[in-house]
């Protein structure tokens, strides 16, 4: 992926986080700080990606003043990493990249397979196109090495390095090659497919099987030559399945890492860094007991044939495009903020629903003569109602938005609680009060009244029915003695004990009536002595004049209207 498209998917990243955090809902110091921290990530991204397109300039210097081919060159580019790299390359500088152009090909030299997945994605920064070219051939000559353990290791090195590489969204097909010194000199190349059990000879342009290769000669000395090629060969292939291609897969399978597209051997005259007593010296030894002496000394000069016959078993059609990869990459990345948006959404209504619906059930539980509590939950639910009309208004938050919004439907059942509630009418210039004495109608600390309580009750109701119609307002009120808790009780039992008797025996509608309870929070007096202590304890009857307040029972219905006890819950 080039750095320009790396560039842009950062800035597309933020971009999106950016969003998200303005359409989650935050406080606004969180909120701030939040985006100028992905900002200023941003930034210092973008400069770290410039100053790594100018190392990579730099990194990829390639020996004897070559240059990569064109970004329109559609042959293979193949990445040769293992043994042998001096007879195909010649003799560079191990800090240099080496490159070789032929006709079916180019060949680009990696001194180490750790460099393996440095050196992919520095091309493609270069060459985004060649994803679809780029391939890995590796080399293991048995006569260069003494110690399988050594052997082994690389190896592995090689399947690591290919599985980091996997990681980056590039399966680079493998070739596994291997050269072969013997006193013929060079010969074809044998390759076998995955799963091949015999292998196809490729030789100037033409490929055919073994046995037809075999049988392909006019004179009996070189059917024999090829006769022992194909012994020779069949030795070489036992040695790369036994002690090479186990250590390509990974545990536990047998699939080789890094799409092993084949592997392949060709003798030749000459080898470069043969050691005395080799691994293939030791497979023979092993095997057959036997080890020929006429096989050529090693040659620091020898020159490697490249295989340019196998170019054509690399797949010709891998399907990568740096465009297309960051597309997808920046379609991921928005549907995740998208997910992510409509999950804050979802949560947030889910929290709006649980408030509203918890403050309109707290309403609902408060008992009609608990006034100062009804007036506090009133109090919310008009913020409720007016937070939703807002919404209603002006259209809901993004944060609640995404299609999710559930307020309508809370708005609608807030409206209709606070239309069914009546608040009762302030105090009136000519409205009336009648303040009886506590001590006089219950015992200390009771809220039943006394059989001589009767007088001064009926006193009060000739002054309350000579005012029909008018809403009657039956307070208590206590002094500061003992708990708030139970002083607001007891005011409240006694006033409801009050309105007990009047409606009863009265004969007064229920709807006339509204009770309250104070405890000690409305004194008239001071409670630090006696006579203001018992000046507090007192029942207040508060007549209030209200048109339809009060109504009769509606004629052939014989149904109240609805009471200012159902209308409050106090």
């Amino acid at each position: 992926m080039t750095f320009k498209l790396k560039r842009g998917l950062w800035l597309w990243g933020g971009t999106l986080a950016m969003a998200l955090l303005v359409i989650i809902p935050l406080t606004v110091w969180i909120r701030v700080t939040a985006i100028l921290a992905v900002a200023v990530w941003v930034v210092v991204v973008w400069k770290r990606i410039g100053k790594r397109a100018r190392r990579q300039s730099e990194w990829l210097i390639i020996a004897e003043n070559q240059s990569l081919p064109q970004a329109s060159y559609r042959q293979p580019v193949v990445l040769v990493c293992g043994d042998g790299l001096a007879g195909l390359f010649g003799a560079i500088p191990a800090e240099q990249l080496a490159l070789r152009i032929t006709g079916q090909g180019c060949y680009v030299r990696v001194p180490s397979v750790e460099l393996l997945p440095a050196l992919t994605d520095n091309l493609l920064a270069l060459r985004p196109d060649w994803g679809r070219q780029l391939s890995v051939m590796f080399i293991v000559n048995a006569q260069e090495h003494a110690e399988s353990e050594v052997l082994a290791g690389r190896v592995r090195a090689l399947h690591h390095q290919l599985m980091r590489v996997r990681k980056g969204g590039i399966a680079l097909p493998l070739m596994l090659l291997s050269y072969l010194q013997a006193s013929r000199g060079e010969g074809p190349w044998f390759s076998w497919r995955a799963g091949q059990a015999s292998p196809d000879v490729r030789e100037a342009g033409q490929c055919v099987n073994l046995g037809d290769w075999q049988v392909q000669t006019a004179d009996s000395a070189t059917s024999a030559s090829r006769l022992q090629t194909s012994v020779q060969l069949d030795s070489a292939a036992a040695w790369l399945a036994e002690r090479v291609l186990p250590y390509l897969a990974p545990r536990g399978t047998g699939n080789p890492s890094g799409r092993l597209v084949a592997s392949a051997i060709t003798l030749v005259a000459a080898m470069p860094h043969k050691v005395a007593g080799n691994l293939w010296q030791q497979w023979l030894r092993e095997k057959i007991a036997l080890v020929d002496p006429r096989q050529a000394p090693p040659c620091a000069s020898a020159i490697l044939p490249f295989p340019d016959a196998l170019l054509t078993l690399l797949p010709s059609d891998i399907r990568y495009s740096p465009n297309r990869r960051a597309r997808v990459i920046a379609l991921w990345m928005f549907t995740a903020a998208v997910l992510v948006a409509l999950a804050s959404s979802a949560w947030q209504n889910t929290l709006l629903t649980r408030q509203v619906s918890d403050d309109l059930r707290q309403y609902a539980s408060i008992a009609p003569t608990e006034f100062a509590r009804q007036q506090e939950a009133l109090t919310v639910l008009r913020q409720d109602a007016s937070r939703l009309e807002g919404y209603y208004r002006q259209g809901a938050p993004l944060a609640l938005g995404f299609g999710l919004y559930r307020g309508e439907r809370l708005r609608s059942q807030l409206l209709a609680v606070l239309g069914a509630h009546r608040q009762l009418a302030p105090p009136v210039a000519n409205a009336s009060t009648v303040r009886l004495d506590s001590l006089s109608l219950f015992s200390r600390g009771s809220a039943e009244l006394k059989p001589e309580s009767a007088k001064v009750l009926i006193n009060a109701l000739v002054g309350i029915k000579a005012q029909p119609g008018w809403l009657i307002v039956i307070a208590g009120h206590t002094d500061a003695s003992g708990s708030a808790e139970q002083n607001l009780q007891l005011s409240r039992a006694r006033a409801a004990a009050v309105h007990s008797w009047m409606r009863r025996m009265g004969e007064i509608p229920d709807s006339c009536f509204a009770v309250q309870g104070f405890g000690a929070s409305q004194p008239i007096a001071s409670n630090d002595t006696e006579a203001g202590r018992q000046a507090n304890r007192r029942v207040e009857i508060r007549l209030i004049p209200d048109v339809g307040a009060c109504a009769p029972p509606m004629a052939g219905t014989g149904k109240q209207p609805l009471s200012h006890n159902a209308a409050f819950t106090y």
